[in-house]
C-alpha cells in the first residue's frame, strides 16, 4: 500500500504551484496565448502543460510553506514577474497599433473604427488590419515558442526565492515602454510623410487654384495614395518586425535579470 505523507503531498504542491502562477501570469498576458477570443480554460491548460514539462527541470524550491506568508508572498511575486514578462512581449503589438493609428489619421481614417475585443477599445480598421498580421509573422517566425523558451530559462536567471525583487528590473520595463512611439513612428514615418507631402501638393495647388474643390478630391486621393503605400509596406513588414521580435524576448530575461536582488 503506498502512503503518501503531508511532507510529501506539501512538496509536490510547491513543485507545480509556484511554476504554474508564474507560467499563467504570462500566459495571460503575453499575445496570442492572452487575447481575448482565446477561452480561460484554454489558457490554464496551456499552463499547465508547460508547468508538467518545465517543473521536473527545475532546482530546488524555498522551504516555504504554501499556506503561510512568505508562501502568499511568493506567489504575489510569480504573478508579478510573468505578467511584466508577457507585457514586455507585447509592447511590440502595441507600437504596431500606434502605427496604424498614425497611419489611419493621415489617410483620414480617423472615423473608420470600431470596438476592438483585443484591446476592449475603439481601434482603427488599420491598426487591426496592421495587428493582425504581425500575430501572423509572430507565428511564422515561432517567436510563440521562443517565448515559451524564454520563460522556461528565466527560472534560471531568477529563481523562486522568498527574497525581495530588485526595482532595476521595473524600471528596465518602464523605459522600454518608451519604444512604443518610437518604434510606432518608424513604422508608419514613410506612410505618414508621403502622405503629408501629398496633402502639402493639394494645398498648394488650391492655393493656386481656388476652384478647385480640396475637399470633393482630397479625400478620395488621400484614400487610393494611403492604400497603394500600405501595399507597398507589407512586404516589409515582417523585416521590420523580425528584430524587434527578437529583441522583445531578450528584454524579457534581462527584466527577470534586473529583479535579482
Amino acid at each position: 500500500m503506498v502512503s503518501v505523507t503531508s511532507a510529501q503531498l506539501e512538496g509536490w504542491m510547491v513543485a507545480f504551484l509556484w511554476p504554474f502562477v508564474r507560467m499563467l501570469a504570462l500566459v495571460s498576458t503575453s499575445p496570442i496565448f492572452g487575447e481575448v477570443w482565446v477561452p480561460r480554460p484554454v489558457k490554464v491548460a496551456v499552463a499547465v502543460m508547460l508547468t508538467f514539462v518545465i517543473a521536473p527541470t527545475l532546482g530546488a524550491f524555498p522551504a516555504v510553506p504554501v499556506v503561510s506568508a512568505g508562501g502568499l508572498w511568493i506567489v504575489v511575486q510569480q504573478v508579478l514577474i510573468g505578467a511584466a514578462m508577457g507585457f514586455s512581449m507585447k509592447l511590440v503589438f502595441t507600437a504596431v497599433l500606434a502605427a496604424g493609428e498614425y497611419i489611419g489619421l493621415q489617410m483620414g481614417l480617423s472615423f473608420a473604427s470600431f470596438f476592438d475585443p483585443m484591446s476592449r477599445g475603439s481601434t482603427m480598421v488599420v491598426s487591426r488590419l496592421l495587428n493582425m498580421l504581425a500575430m501572423l509573422i509572430f507565428l511564422a517566425l515561432d517567436g510563440h515558442l521562443l517565448m515559451v523558451n524564454a520563460l522556461a530559462e528565466s527560472f534560471s536567471t531568477l529563481p523562486i526565492s522568498e527574497g525581495r525583487m530588485a526595482a532595476g528590473g521595473w524600471l528596465f520595463l518602464v523605459l522600454a515602454a518608451g519604444d512604443i512611439f518610437s518604434s510606432g513612428l518608424m513604422l508608419a514615418l514613410p506612410l505618414v510623410t508621403a502622405l503629408l507631402t501629398l496633402n502639402l501638393a493639394m494645398g498648394i495647388l488650391n492655393r493656386a487654384s481656388p476652384q478647385f474643390s480640396i475637399f470633393a478630391v482630397g479625400f478620395p486621393l488621400t484614400l487610393l495614395a494611403g492604400i497603394f503605400m500600405l501595399q507597398l509596406l507589407m512586404p516589409n513588414l515582417a523585416a521590420f518586425l523580425e528584430p524587434r521580435f527578437a529583441e522583445a524576448i531578450a528584454n524579457m530575461l534581462r527584466f527577470t535579470q534586473g529583479l535579482r536582488p
